[in-house]
C-alpha cells in the first residue's frame, strides 16, 4: 500500500482509506452481511488525540415521542451506524501527524440495543500538502447550501436573510461590497482560499518577486486590494469580452462599470498603465493564472478553474492547483508574455501547437496545454482517449457540459452512461445541476427547492443565490489503478473553447492526485444526490396547489423488526448495479 490508500480484512470485513486533499474516504465491504447488521460505526483519533471520538450521524433510528425533529441533534455513529458502504470524514481543522480511524460493523439483533462486531483500525496522514516542492492542490468548500453552514452561523432563523449579507447580490457590486468580519470566508473558501491568498501573501513579501496575472472574472474585493499593494511589480491582463442583452445593448466586462474595467483602473493607477492589457482572445480570456517571477523567472504558478470572485471562492465547488516549479512557470510565464503583447498571434506560436511535459523523479508527469489551438482535436483527443480506454471507473464535475454540442468530449460523455464501468457525473443544464444517479438515472437539482422544503431532520438551506454552483472542470479515469489520470484547469473542455478561448488544460498521470479529485467529485456528488432524492421524494407527495409534507429520515433496523422487504445493505448487493460497484470500488474489493 502507499501513503495516500491503505486497507485491511478480517473476519469478512474489508475496510480502506483513501487520502484526499485535508479529508479521508473510507470504504466498507462484507463479504456475507448478517441480516442485522444495520450499519458502521466510524471513531477517529487525531494526531495528539488521547482517545477515539465517533464521527456524528444526522439519522437515528427513531426519535424521542414529543421530540422535536430539527437537526440540531447529531447522533455518535456508536449509535446510530452509517448505513453507506462509504464515507467521507471532513475534519473540521487538518492537523499535521497521522490519523487513527476505527471501524466497527454494528448489529441489532432485536429491537433497540445495538451489539458490535468486527472492528478493523488503519492510520493515514492528511497531509494538506499534495507532493511538496512540486503540488499542491486545493479545492472550495461548496457547502453555502448545507447544515454545516447553517451550523457554522449558530442556525439563524433567517438563513437567506444572513447568507445574502455574506456576498453580494449582483456581481457587478463587488468591489463596493462590505465583507462580513470573522473566518467565514476562509470557511468556505477552505484550502483553495489558503493557496490563493498565500500565493498573494507569499510574493508580496518579497520585494525582488514580481507578479504576472491572467483574470477572466474578477470581484472579489480583498484579492484586488492585495494585487494593489504589488504596485509596479504587477502585470496583469484582464479579459474584455462583450455581449449583447435583449435590447441590444452591449454587455459584459467590457463595459466601463463591471468590476473588471473598475479593476483594471485601478491597476492602472497602482501599477501604471503599460502594466494593464485588457483582451479576449478570440471570444473569452478565461485564464484565472497566478505567475510569480524572482528576478524576472518565474518559478511559481496558481492556475486551475477557480475565479478571482465571491461566488468563485465562497459559493462554487472549485479547484485550484499551484506548482512550485521553474520548468512548469516558464510555460505559464512564456504564455502570458505572449498574451500581454500579441493575443490575436497565439494561434501561431509553438506553445500553442503542442502538449508541453514537465516529469521530475518522485513527481508525476503533468502535461498542460494552451489555447486557443488552430485544432481543438490537439487537447481533446486525450481526454477523449482516456474515457474511452478507462476499465474501472470515470469521474467528471463539468460546468457547462450541455452547452458544448456533439464532438469529442460531448459524445464520449453520452456513451459513458452505457458503459460497464462505475461513474458519477455532475454538470451544470440550464441553470440547473444534472446527477447521474446511482441506478443510472438522470435527476435535477433545485437548490431554491429544498432550501425551502427540507426534509426533517434536516433544517432549510440557503441556496446560495443568484447563479452555478458547481464550477470545476476535472474528468478522472481509472483513478484506482496506476494509469490513473486527472484532466482540470480552466478550459471548459469543449471545441468552441479550446478553439477560441484563452485557457489552460493540465493532464496529470499520478493516482495519488487522481484519487484527491475522485473523492472531490464523489463528495460533491453525495451532496447533490441527496438533494435530488429529497426534492423528488417531496414533490411525488404533493398535492396541486399545496405545499409537500416533510419527510422525516430515519435509519433502517433490520427487516425482521421492520417488517420490511428488504435490509438497507440488500441493493448493495444486486449483481451488476452501480451500487455494487461502488461498495467494491471504495471497499478494494474490486481488485480481490
Amino acid at each position: 500500500m502507499s501513503d495516500f490508500e491503505i486497507q485491511k480484512s478480517k473476519d469478512g470485513f474489508t475496510m480502506k482509506l483513501w487520502r484526499g486533499e485535508r479529508m479521508c474516504l473510507l470504504g466498507f465491504d462484507v463479504q456475507k452481511p448478517e441480516n442485522d447488521l444495520v450499519g458502521f460505526a466510524i471513531e477517529c483519533k487525531e494526531p495528539g488525540a488521547a482517545a477515539f471520538e465517533p464521527l456524528r450521524n444526522r439519522l437515528a433510528f427513531s426519535y424521542a415521542p414529543g421530540e422535536v425533529v430539527n437537526g440540531d441533534k447529531q447522533f455518535p455513529s456508536t449509535e446510530a451506524p452509517f448505513q453507506k458502504f462509504r464515507w467521507i470524514h471532513f475534519p473540521h481543522d487538518v492537523k499535521d501527524g497521522i490519523y487513527s480511524y476505527r471501524a466497527t460493523k454494528m448489529h441489532m439483533p432485536k429491537d433497540g440495543p445495538l451489539k458490535k462486531g468486527t472492528s478493523i483500525t488503519l492510520d493515514i496522514s492528511l497531509d494538506p500538502v499534495t507532493y511538496h516542492n512540486f503540488l499542491d492542490v486545493g479545492f472550495t468548500r461548496n457547502f453555502a447550501s448545507s447544515q454545516a453552514f447553517r451550523e457554522k452561523l449558530g442556525n439563524p432563523k433567517n438563513i437567506d436573510k444572513i447568507g445574502s449579507t455574506i456576498i453580494p447580490s449582483k456581481g457587478e457590486m463587488g468591489l463596493e461590497f462590505n465583507k462580513v468580519p470573522g473566518d467565514i470566508y476562509q470557511w468556505m473558501g477552505f484550502e483553495a482560499y489558503d493557496l490563493v491568498f498565500g500565493f498573494l501573501a507569499d510574493a508580496l513579501k518579497d520585494p525582488t518577486v514580481t507578479l504576472d496575472v491572467f483574470a477572466y472574472d474578477l470581484n472579489e474585493k480583498s484579492i484586488v486590494e492585495e494585487l494593489e499593494k504589488f504596485k509596479h511589480r504587477l502585470r496583469v491582463i484582464i479579459d474584455d469580452s462583450s455581449g449583447q442583452d435583449k435590447n441590444g445593448n452591449i454587455t459584459g466586462h467590457v463595459t466601463p462599470d463591471s468590476p473588471e474595467s473598475k479593476a483594471a483602473e485601478r491597476f492602472r493607477k497602482s501599477a501604471g498603465a503599460g502594466n494593464v492589457a485588457r483582451t479576449h482572445f478570440k471570444n473569452l480570456q478565461h485564464n484565472k493564472v497566478f505567475i510569480a517571477r524572482k528576478d524576472g523567472v518565474p518559478f511559481k504558478v496558481l492556475c486551475g478553474s477557480t475565479n478571482f470572485t465571491y461566488r468563485g471562492l465562497y459559493i462554487q465547488a472549485n479547484n485550484a492547483l499551484v506548482f512550485t516549479d521553474k520548468d512548469v512557470a516558464a510555460l505559464y510565464g512564456n504564455y502570458f508574455d505572449i498574451a500581454f503583447a500579441d493575443t490575436d498571434g497565439f494561434t501561431a506560436k509553438e506553445l500553442s501547437s503542442k502538449w508541453h511535459m514537465v516529469k521530475k523523479d518522485g513527481k508525476p508527469a503533468v502535461h498542460f496545454c494552451f489555447s486557443p489551438h488552430k485544432s481543438t482535436d490537439l487537447s481533446l483527443q486525450p481526454l477523449q482517449g482516456a474515457m474511452a480506454q478507462a476499465s474501472s471507473s470515470v469521474f467528471y464535475a463539468v460546468a457547462f457540459l450541455y452547452q458544448m454540442g456533439p464532438g469529442l468530449t460531448k459524445d464520449e460523455f453520452d456513451r459513458l452512461m452505457n458503459r460497464p464501468i462505475f461513474s458519477y457525473g455532475i454538470s451544470d443544464k440550464g441553470g440547473k445541476l444534472e446527477v447521474k444517479k446511482p441506478d443510472g438515472t438522470v435527476g435535477m437539482v433545485d437548490f431554491q427547492y429544498l432550501a425551502d422544503h427540507a426534509p426533517e431532520p434536516f433544517k432549510s438551506e440557503w441556496s446560495g443565490g443568484g447563479g452555478i454552483n458547481i464550477h470545476h472542470k476535472f474528468v478522472v479515469t481509472d483513478f484506482n489503478l496506476p494509469t490513473a489520470k486527472v484532466f482540470t484547469g480552466s478550459s471548459n473542455l469543449s471545441p468552441s473553447g479550446e478553439g477560441n478561448n484563452g485557457d489552460h488544460l493540465i493532464m496529470i498521470e499520478d493516482q495519488r492526485v487522481a484519487t484527491a479529485y475522485a473523492i472531490e467529485a464523489i463528495r460533491v456528488f453525495d451532496h447533490l444526490h441527496f438533494r435530488s432524492t429529497m426534492q423528488g421524494a417531496t414533490k411525488k407527495k404533493s398535492k396541486p396547489g399545496t405545499n409537500p409534507p416533510k419527510d422525516v429520515l430515519k435509519l433502517k433496523k433490520p427487516r425482521s423488526i421492520s417488517g420490511e422487504d428488504m435490509n438497507w445493505f440488500e441493493p448493495f448487493y444486486k449483481s451488476g448495479s452501480q451500487r455494487e460497484k461502488d461498495r467494491r470500488l471504495f471497499s478494494g474489493t474490486d481488485q480481490a
